[in-house]
């Protein structure tokens, strides 16, 4: 009976190390397309604020030793060598702690996180140039175009920028202009004039502007929200397959009394 629940167990621990490495996978994953995006709000952060890309490395090089402490804890089970097993639950114990140390340092940083996104944006707003290629420029003109919102708080804080006021006709942020819902979804870049025949006076008035009114902060906010709610959704899955790889990994290996290396697999 005693070798069934030996049997039972080893077979368990090998299957939530399986699922483990893959969701270690995930986890890079979720590193490498915060460094990749070039067409969305990540991308005009990533640019902006170092802490980002920090962050993006460490997703990174969690997630490289997630997959490596999931392959040890497959090897350790299925051939029932205790120095891995030991070895595995230690580095688990210690990705335990530090995912639960980044966890607590995020949540009280948040409106740290959010004060340096609305300075961000307003700093790109202040120095946006037209016909200029930047992809800077262009992470944010397809943020307010596929959020269909203009500016931060609202769209006057496109007022800001002097290349943009100086005009003497009606021009507006392309990226902001108001279109119907059957419309194409091609983001323009840049600053527009719109048509207007009947107009006698020299200056560019925002409230002439055909834009969205909305500032882009809520939505945003409600898109970093929801995608890093998958990312702690992801890792909190990881944190219950650790503990419990932690305590299949101690059965085990309380069970395994003796050392056969001949079964770890030589390559």
């Amino acid at each position: 009976m005693g070798s069934a629940c030996i049997k039972v167990t080893k077979y368990f621990l090998f299957l939530f190390n399986l699922l483990f490495f893959i969701l270690g996978a995930v986890i890079l994953g979720f590193g490498v397309w915060i460094l990749a995006d070039r067409s969305s709000f990540i991308f005009v952060l990533q640019n902006s604020s170092s802490s980002l890309n920090v962050g993006a490395y460490v997703f990174i090089g969690v997630g490289a030793v997630t997959m490596l402490m999931g392959f040890l804890g497959c090897v350790g089970a299925v051939n029932e060598v205790r120095c891995l097993l030991g070895l595995y639950f230690a580095f688990l114990f210690l990705i335990l702690i530090t995912q639960v140390a980044a966890g607590v340092l995020f949540y009280f940083n948040m409106d740290k996180v959010k004060q340096e996104m609305g300075s961000i944006v307003i700093k790109l707003i202040q120095n946006y140039k037209d016909d200029q290629e930047d992809r800077l420029q262009e992470g944010w003109d397809y943020v307010q175009a596929q959020g269909q919102c203009c500016g931060w708080i609202s769209f006057y804080n496109w007022t800001e920028n002097a290349e943009l006021m100086n005009r003497t006709n009606i021009t507006y942020p392309c990226s902001c202009e108001e279109k119907a819902e059957n419309d194409s979804h091609l983001v323009r870049k840049g600053f527009c004039q719109a048509p207007d025949a009947n107009r006698t006076e020299s200056i560019n008035s925002p409230e002439d502007w055909p834009v969205y009114r909305e500032g882009c902060m809520e939505k945003v906010q409600m898109w970093l929200q929801d995608n890093l709610g998958v990312i702690l959704g992801v890792c909190v899955g990881v944190a219950v397959i650790e503990v419990l790889g932690m305590l299949l990994s101690i059965c085990l290996c309380r069970h395994v009394h003796s050392e056969d290396y001949s079964k770890v697999p030589k390559y």
